[in-house]
């Protein structure tokens, strides 16, 4: 159950950046923190692009024994050697990313705030499902994910679960003891006291 241990902390990149300072930044925040999973989030649809990032982040992610995957792209997971894939689509490509990728490749899916949802991925073979966002947010479609909704899957259900999405230093030690990670992005990357101070906040809050 997941309120048996602290949760692992889990990163995802943002969806825009200058490679070199962020790959410097990146390898910064591995170095001091005991960091479970990266997650790559691309907005260029430009395979050149997400394939270049991908190289560079898998280098500075696997000298430190992190996996790296990469959000929604299984080809390119494939084809640059990434540890696996994030869909944002619930259950619904699971078995094809498995087939392409593996069965040692990581395959993770978010499910907005859905019990059904999150089950489906579970029985199509995700290894860890994935709820949010934690509060409104304006860039968000749906309804914040409830805390009943983590609490339940960590009683239940034997699949990893992941918080994601607006979470605030006060949600983190809310959710903490029903959670087996936190998936931090604008959170960190947009501190205006840096990544590192503001991971060091909500460990303080989750330890």
């Amino acid at each position: 159950m997941a309120d048996q241990e602290t949760p692992q902390i889990y990163l995802i990149t943002p969806p825009q950046f200058e490679l070199s300072a962020f790959s410097t930044e990146l390898s910064q925040m591995l170095d001091n923190f005991a960091i479970a999973c990266v997650r790559l989030r691309c907005a260029s649809e430009a395979a050149e692009d997400i394939g270049r990032a991908a190289d560079n982040l898998r280098e500075v992610c696997h000298a430190r024994d992190v996996p790296l995957v990469v959000e929604n792209h299984g080809k390119i997971a494939a084809l640059h050697g990434l540890d696996g894939v994030h869909l944002t689509d619930g259950a619904r490509q699971i078995r094809y990313m498995r087939e392409l990728l593996g069965a040692d490749a990581i395959i993770g899916a978010f499910c907005e705030d859905s019990r059904h949802t999150g089950m489906a991925a579970g029985e199509a073979g995700a290894d860890y499902v994935s709820f949010g966002p934690l509060a409104e947010n304006p860039l968000s479609t749906t309804q914040p994910a409830e805390f009943d909704t983590f609490q339940w899957w960590s009683e239940v259900i034997e699949v990893p679960v992941v918080a994601e999405g607006a979470i605030s230093l006060e949600l983190a030690e809310q959710f903490s003891p029903a959670t087996d990670f936190f998936a931090f992005g604008p959170e960190l990357w947009g501190a205006e006291n840096g990544p590192a101070a503001a991971l060091k906040a909500y460990l303080e809050r989750i330890q």
